[in-house]
């Protein structure tokens, strides 16, 4: 028997000794195939992505648009005033809740609604035990709205007067229950360009688009609450936002439930549709995006990997291409391809915004593990009000 043993541990393959050079060359090509992976998905869904109608026919029945603003000065007048030019609308109704603003944005909303019939302004109350206060805003305002379509749509977006009616247009004719017609994003400063076009690019890159918007799947699920358009009797049906109502990212929940329900939705081109700039430099955006992001992988322990994935995606072609790897020169160009093709989809600047990918990847990561710890601290605030909602 001790023959035996032996005789099969001679002819026995040996396995090869993981040494550090292995396991570099190893990454080297896992995060090379990533990121090809996010190219091909990236050029796949280009091409895919369902365009709104340039030229859109009137709407048939009342549209709903729907308006939460907690202090936005800076933005309602604006807001509105684009809202109100919007054409091939017959029956708009436009409905803004002021959600307990300081800085005199109520007024301004009562100011631009002035003798427009169209206009109603509503005061807001702070939100119940269970609930964060802006899918409290948004149920509240589609309790009073009685429109067969509602658009949500968030202050510091600028539509174009069509957009409205191609949102429309394209919820009936895609077949489509709820639509988020993605705005193009407007990103100024240094800290913005890095992180900005990052949105876009996320889903472009990772979702199978026609496939997500049928399946009841939460990880296939994409939307921007900045411009979210809905069947009225659909989004009641699911619940509307009292299905959400603890959710943080209340507009990527709201398909999560259209789509439970058997419904169907997903994210839309919006390039030409609106436009948006979410965050006007880096502590506005780091706040933004921290009291948000610890949500975004289901879990702690599934944040801190998604961080984890950034940062080796971000790293690790960097050094392995400095090391001389062609895995990670692969890897780099393919990435940086993929945001090139984004871009160039979604109206973003290309260069040299798209060089800077590694970064990018980088500086998200460290925003997701700062939302983690905010969150394990509780001490995530947004516009004066906790970002995650009591018991």
């Amino acid at each position: 028997m001790v023959g035996v043993a032996r005789g099969a541990a001679a002819v026995a393959p040996r396995l090869p000794r993981l040494t550090p050079a292995g396991l570099g060359r190893a990454a080297a090509a896992a995060t090379a195939a990533l990121h090809v992976g996010t190219l091909v998905g990236t050029v796949a869904n280009a091409a895919l992505l369902r365009r709104p109608p340039a030229v859109p026919p009137p709407v048939r029945g009342r549209l709903s648009v729907l308006l939460p603003v907690r202090d936005e000065a800076a933005h309602v007048t604006a807001c509105l005033a684009a809202v109100l030019a919007s054409t091939d609308v017959p029956d708009l109704e436009v409905l803004v809740l002021d959600d307990g603003s300081t800085d005199g944005t109520g007024d301004l909303a009562r100011a631009v609604a002035a003798g427009d019939p169209r206009v109603q302004v509503l005061d807001g109350t702070p939100p119940p035990p269970g609930w964060l206060g802006k899918p409290w805003a948004c149920a509240r305002l589609a309790e009073v709205a009685d429109g067969e379509v509602l658009a949500f749509v968030d202050a510091d977006v600028r539509l174009a007067p069509h957009a409205l009616a191609a949102s429309a247009a394209l919820l009936r004719d895609a077949g489509l229950d709820l639509v988020s017609p993605y705005p193009r994003q407007e990103a100024v400063t240094t800290a913005e360009r890095l992180v900005q076009p990052l949105l876009q690019w996320s889903w472009l890159a990772t979702l199978p688009l026609r496939l997500a918007e049928r399946s009841p799947r939460p990880s296939l699920s994409a939307a921007n609450g900045q411009l979210l358009v809905v069947d009225a009797a659909r989004y009641r049906a699911v619940g509307g936002h009292g299905a959400v109502r603890a959710a943080v990212l209340d507009d990527v929940a709201l398909v999560r439930a259209v789509k439970a329900a058997g419904g169907r939705g997903g994210v839309a081109d919006g390039t030409d549709l609106a436009t948006c700039r979410m965050y006007d430099g880096w502590p506005a955006l780091r706040d933004g995006y921290t009291k948000s992001l610890w949500s975004t992988g289901g879990s702690t322990a599934g944040a801190l990997a998604l961080a984890a994935g950034l940062a080796l995606l971000g790293v690790g072609p960097v050094v392995a291409a400095a090391a001389g790897s062609r895995a990670g020169v692969v890897g780099l160009l393919a990435g940086v391809a993929s945001r090139v093709v984004a871009g160039r989809r979604t109206g973003a600047r290309v260069w040299p915004d798209a060089a800077a990918h590694p970064v990018s990847l980088v500086v998200l990561a460290g925003l997701v593990v700062r939302s983690v710890r905010g969150a394990r601290r509780g001490t995530l605030t947004w516009k004066g009000r906790s970002a995650v909602a009591p018991p």
